[in-house]
This record gives structure tokens, C-alpha cells and sequence, in this order.
């Protein structure tokens, strides 16, 4: 993972080093920030575009509507200050963190009435989050011990920093037992996400995902769903249980950093029947397919042109 050394700070390039922050950030003590997973890519035709850069600076912008603050720097700011990240790095190809959070100020749990809010956008080069072979072979995931925490306890369409504390725990034990991911049910026993990634199910040539009432509202999820749209393959919003997904033909995760990831193994059990049990299906593939063409430029006649945003 090769990192940035220059950084978007609160309205301004500034290098690695001169971007610091107070041990007295309220977000550091009490997980009272946001955040976003964006990624760019080197197109077809040359040069570089972040993918659906606007549809995530304004999912940043819920999240911290959902914690109850404001940000000093409105969508278009952030779009720019995502480019200008880029372009000082000189990536054409990387992944982009936009992080807002509340900088130094009270140190009790409320802070104050007008906390101070900083912002920031990282780049580094990141490959697959699962990992190559997960890519190429498919990944294994274990269903955690750990549940999503209820609706109203954790606000689930928000990225916000402190919520990710139960995923991180339920990945330790997942990786800990010999799996790549820990997947979440909700506190009535059913299927949401994984610690980073939504999920799609496929039987019978049909594809189910995870509704929204319980999970992230993903990017990367509605992408795949427009191409699910535009190839006419049959999609439901639903929930399911594990049992459900244990029988299912295929299994693949999406996210930002996980792209298109396929599912081998769930809890010890391959994943379809066969010969082909335990390996990439047909549909994971051609969704895999038609996604990393459609980042770097390749589909633009089929879905918006708006979706890629030139670095330049």
C-alpha cells in the first residue's frame, strides 16, 4: 500500500506531515466522525476518473447530517478537493478516503452546540480488499458471532466512524478462525452485510440482495443493480437467512474496495453444486466483467457518462 504524501485539508494541499490534528479531537474519543470509500481509475482512452465521485460526497454529506453537524465546504468543494488530492499525488488509479469529523473542542460526550469540524481527503494505491485470490478464486466468510446493532441504535445509512468499532471485532474473529470476512445478521436473525461490503445471493438464475432497511445504502450496490437491469436479470430487494444462503448458487460481495468479490465458502460450506461448487458462477463473473469495464470507461454509452469524473 503506497500512500499519498500530499493530502486535501480542510480547503487546502497540504503534505502528510503538516496535516495533524489535537489529541483532543472529539471524533478520536468518542467516534464522532465520517467517512467515505471512493476509488479512481485509469480509463480506456488514457488519463484518469474517479467512479461516481459526486453520488458519494453527498452520501459523505447525509452521514453528517445524521450525526447532527454541519460541513464548512459544500458538494462541489468536496468533488474538487477529491481531484486536486489526485492530481497532487499524480494518481491516475487509487483509492480516495474523504473524512470529516469533529476536531478538537469539549471533551465530554456533547460537544457543544457549533463543534469545530474538520475535513480531509486521502489517496493511497490500494489493490482488492479481499485480496487477490478472492478476486480470481473466491473468498470465505464465516457468519459472526456479533449481530448488526438495531436500526435505532446504530444509524445504518451513515458511514460514521464510531459504527464500524462491532465490524472491526467481527472480522478479528472471523480471520482468527481461518475466513477472509465476517458477514452480519440483524438483531431478528437475518442476513444484512459484511463488515464492509453489501451481499447478493443468486438461485436459480435469480439474484436477491439485502434491503435497505437494515444496511448501508452501497454505491457499489446500486451499481450492480443497474447492471443486473440493463443484462435482465431477475433482482429482489429482500431479506433472507443463512440457511438460504448456504443453498444459494452463487454468492458475491460489492463494495468500493472490495469491487466485485465472489463467495466460495460460507462457514465451512461451498458455495453451488458440482464441479463448480466452491467457485466463481456464471452471473458473479459476467457481473465482475462488465463493472471493471464500466470504471474505466468502457460501458459509457450504456450507463450515465456522469458516473466517471476526469482527474484534469
Amino acid at each position: 500500500m503506497s500512500r499519498g504524501s500530499k493530502v486535501w485539508f480542510n480547503g487546502k494541499i497540504s503534505s502528510v506531515e503538516e496535516a495533524k490534528i489535537s489529541l483532543f479531537t472529539h471524533a478520536l474519543h468518542y467516534g464522532t466522525g465520517a467517512f467515505e470509500g471512493i476509488r479512481a481509475y485509469k480509463q480506456k482512452n488514457g488519463g484518469g476518473a474517479i467512479f461516481r465521485l459526486r453520488e458519494h460526497m453527498e452520501r459523505l454529506e447525509d452521514s453528517v447530517k445524521i450525526l447532527g453537524f454541519e460541513l464548512s465546504h459544500n458538494t462541489d468543494q468536496l468533488v474538487q478537493g477529491a481531484i486536486d488530492a489526485c492530481k497532487a499525488n499524480n494518481y491516475e488509479e487509487c483509492y480516495l478516503r474523504p473524512i470529516a469529523f469533529i476536531g478538537d473542542g469539549p471533551l465530554g460526550v456533547y460537544p457543544g452546540p457549533n463543534p469545530k469540524v474538520d475535513v480531509a481527503i486521502l489517496t493511497w494505491e490500494w489493490g482488492s480488499y479481499l485480496g487477490d485470490k478472492g478476486i480470481n478464486e473466491g473468498t470465505k466468510l464465516k457468519i459472526s458471532s456479533f449481530i448488526r446493532p438495531h436500526v435505532n441504535s446504530s444509524m445504518t445509512k451513515g458511514k460514521i466512524t464510531g459504527g464500524y468499532v462491532t465490524g472491526v471485532i467481527a472480522k478479528r474473529e472471523a480471520i482468527q478462525l481461518g475466513y477472509d470476512e465476517a458477514l452480519m445478521l440483524d438483531p431478528e436473525g437475518f442476513l444484512t452485510e459484511g463488515t464492509g461490503e453489501n451481499l447478493f445471493i443468486i438461485k436459480n438464475g435469480a439474484v436477491k440482495t439485502t434491503s435497505l432497511t437494515s444496511i448501508l445504502n452501497g454505491v457499489t450496490r446500486s451499481t450492480v443493480m443497474s447492471i443486473l437491469k440493463a443484462r435482465n436479470v431477475p433482482l429482489t430487494e429482500t431479506r433472507f437467512t443463512r440457511d438460504e444462503l448456504w443453498c444459494a448458487d452463487e454468492i458475491f460481495l460489492t463494495g468500493t474496495a472490495a469491487e466485485v468479490t465472489p463467495v466460495a465458502n460460507v462457514d465451512g460450506r461451498k458455495i453451488g453444486r458440482g464441479e463448480t461448487a466452491g467457485k466463481p458462477g456464471k452471473i458473479t463473473q459476467m457481473i465482475q466483467t462488465d463493472y471493471a469495464r464500466l470504471v474505466r470507461g468502457e460501458l459509457l454509452g450504456e450507463f450515465p457518462k456522469e458516473w466517471l469524473t476526469p482527474i484534469r
